[in-house]
């Protein structure tokens, strides 16, 4: 339970139950807990939320929440400096903790824990025995621990960590899981209370964070970010993931999501390049150069707790279509795509070049094959020397060349001819 609100601050024990008992048969194991915890000093209640239960009705919920010396345990569980641990939320559950219940729930989604299958308590007055376990419901496939979470992340635009200038921000939730092969996500959760242009104006700001730089101990400059969470090596800035948590209709929350698309563009979109070489017959072709932007992904809360992260449930900011997690971080129009299908059209015109050698090659040995020496020069002669050729006749060159001494010999003999029949009697006679 410290571990847990360690991480989430604030939340129900049906919230915590999901976060960590899921398999127990219901929520009193956790809240026996909690006032356990309360009894030591580590944990209060000061506040209620109110949701709709499973029967569709309003319930009203104890929030728990850390004390100062609760907190202080956490961070030690979690290994945390404590400084890291943020403040211990006792105002924002006294309030009833609307936007924290939301990031709590969103966590929870992510993790999707699997429900661990548990036996009775071996109790004095009832006999045990080991008969089988309770079914359990199933939960679609998570991703991350819970050590891998932060809540209330401030990210200093301007000022330090501890103390971030103006125009600042905190993030609701960050998780860190390299061991599934993702980059660091920086989470979002919407709770539909701040019009499209305050929600793009975060995506501007995550962005002029991502571009701060700091200098190295070389003195050479480097992301303020990577100097706390690990740099995945992708192209671009760390993504942002939106949870939409407001029950809406589908295109009312379609249209919410377009509107913050369009208004955050020029900080996610990336800029065309087209290619400087297209060859004859081939369509026009580029790349995004997605270097500079923020990926930005969005879906809503009912979705990410039926599905999980893994499911088709995420819209990439510029994708046409809903995609897993891992599809929709991919950019299927940056730079090294281009390279790719760069290589592959090269690959075409190398196959297709070297399928017109081998004809050639084919040709010539044809050809070869049946070619004949001249019987006048000696010379190799072939049948597509010439059309009207046969075995065995003169190459055209020499043909050419007898062709032409018999037209000039015609030609003497019909210039002398005309001679003698100019001189009259005289020329018939010398004839």
């Amino acid at each position: 339970m410290l571990l847990a609100l360690g991480v989430v601050k604030v939340g129900t024990v049906t919230q915590l139950r999901q976060l960590v008992l899921p398999g127990t048969a219901d929520v009193q194991t956790v809240r026996n807990a909690c006032k356990d915890l309360r009894d030591a000093g580590l944990v209060e209640s000061v506040g209620k939320t109110t949701g709709t239960g499973l029967s569709g009705r309003s319930v009203s919920e104890q929030l728990w929440n850390l004390t100062p010396a609760g907190l202080a345990t956490a961070a030690a569980e979690l290994e945390r400096p404590p400084g890291e641990m943020g403040g211990t939320a006792r105002e924002a559950a006294r309030a009833g903790a609307a936007h924290a219940v939301k990031v709590t729930d969103t966590i929870d989604a992510f993790l999707q824990s699997p429900p661990e299958p548990t036996k009775p308590v071996v109790r004095r007055t009832i006999p045990h025995t080991d008969g089988p376990t309770r079914p359990l419901t199933g939960r679609p496939p998570g991703l991350g621990t819970l050590h891998g979470w932060h809540t209330e992340v401030a990210l200093p635009v301007t000022g330090t960590f501890t103390a971030p200038g103006r125009g600042s921000l905190r993030a609701d939730a960050v998780l860190n899981a390299p061991e599934e092969g993702l980059p660091v996500l920086f989470v979002e959760v919407d709770n539909g209370t701040e019009p499209p242009a305050t929600v793009a104006d975060k995506i501007a700001r995550y962005r002029r964070f991502f571009q701060r730089t700091i200098k190295d101990h070389t003195g050479q400059p480097v992301s303020l970010w990577s100097t706390v969470w690990q740099v995945s090596g992708r192209e671009g800035l760390p993504p942002v993931v939106f949870v939409f948590t407001k029950q809406v209709g589908p295109k009312a929350m379609q249209a919410r999501i377009h509107e913050v698309a369009r208004l955050s563009s020029e900080h996610w979109q990336g800029s065309w390049h087209a290619s400087h070489y297209t060859p004859n017959g081939e369509d026009s072709d580029g790349y995004r150069d997605y270097e500079d932007t923020v990926p930005v992904l969005a879906t809503t809360l009912s979705q990410l707790q039926q599905h999980g992260p893994c499911g088709a449930i995420w819209w990439r900011f510029g994708h046409g279509t809903a995609e897993s997690l891992t599809d929709a971080l991919h950019n299927p129009d940056d730079r090294s795509a281009f390279f790719r299908r760069e290589e592959q059209r090269r690959e075409v015109r190398r196959a297709t070049e070297e399928k017109r050698v081998r004809r050639e090659e084919k040709r010539e040995k044809r050809r070869e094959a049946s070619k004949w020496s001249c019987p006048t020069c000696e010379d190799d002669v072939y049948p597509d020397d010439a059309p009207d050729l046969v075995r065995g006749d003169e190459c055209p060159r020499c043909r050419a060349q007898r062709e032409r001494v018999a037209a000039e010999r015609a030609e003497a003999e019909a210039e002398w001819e005309r001679e003698r029949r100019g001189n009259g009697l005289f020329g018939w006679l010398r004839g």
